[in-house]
């Protein structure tokens, strides 16, 4: 329910233009930053804007900054990234408060640094409605949401969609819903599953990766 490596489809919602006005990495850190220096996430949305969490914002970039500074992926995954045989642009739907995304984005973006043919591109949640709706997970906007495009076809209308990943690994997944039952509060949750994060050490976003990139390029992982 979590990932899917589905048959390419055409999105008319993915689309040359949008693909041009989706962000860096570094531009999506750079207004993460300026934004916190506003005393605001990403999104104008005022549940995502209260102090509390403005604090997780500020923690999420500095878990990113930390991530893209210490983090290696294992060979296995830089071997298959290294054999992606055609361009994908790997869409991600993003927000800045989201503590999933400042454990996930970096893990993706090295990811795509392994290979000459994949561009990772970010998009805000909130101000993609209509493609955030076409790829919930379970009913919910749950993110970050990586969405693999193949765009050797860039002039095309419509963009071929080769499949999902995200919110999070299965196994943190199946602890939060489990996590959910015990009516938790937000903070509780969020602290468990940073730890979950930390004691993971990008393990099993990288594994759930690799099996999915493998597939996606039809070589042996």
């Amino acid at each position: 329910a979590y990932r899917s490596d589905c048959m390419t489809t055409a999105s008319p919602l993915i689309t040359a233009d949008l693909v041009a006005s989706a962000i860096t990495y570094e531009q999506y850190v750079q207004l993460s930053t300026d934004r916190l220096a506003q005393g605001l996430s990403t999104t104008d949305d005022p549940h995502y804007n209260t102090p509390e969490i403005i604090g997780f914002v500020k923690l999420n970039l500095h878990r990113m900054s930390r991530l893209h500074k210490l983090m290696g992926l294992n060979p296995e995954l830089r071997s298959v990234m290294a054999r992606v045989p055609e361009r994908w642009t790997w869409l991600v739907l993003t927000e800045s408060w989201c503590g999933d995304a400042a454990q996930i984005v970096p893990v993706l973006h090295r990811m795509a640094d392994e290979s000459p043919y994949v561009e990772i591109k970010f998009l805000l949640r909130d101000q993609h409605p209509d493609l955030m709706n076409a790829h919930l997970t379970n009913g919910g906007k749950s993110i970050p949401k990586l969405i693999c495009v193949r765009t050797r076809d860039i002039g095309s209308p419509t963009l071929r969609e080769i499949g999902t990943w995200g919110p999070r690994p299965a196994g943190l997944q199946t602890l939060m819903d489990a996590w959910r039952t015990e009516k938790l509060t937000l903070i509780d949750i969020v602290e468990r599953a940073q730890r979950w994060y930390n004691d993971d050490r990008t393990q099993a976003t990288q594994r759930e990766l690799l099996v999915l990139a493998a597939s996606w390029s039809n070589v042996s992982a």
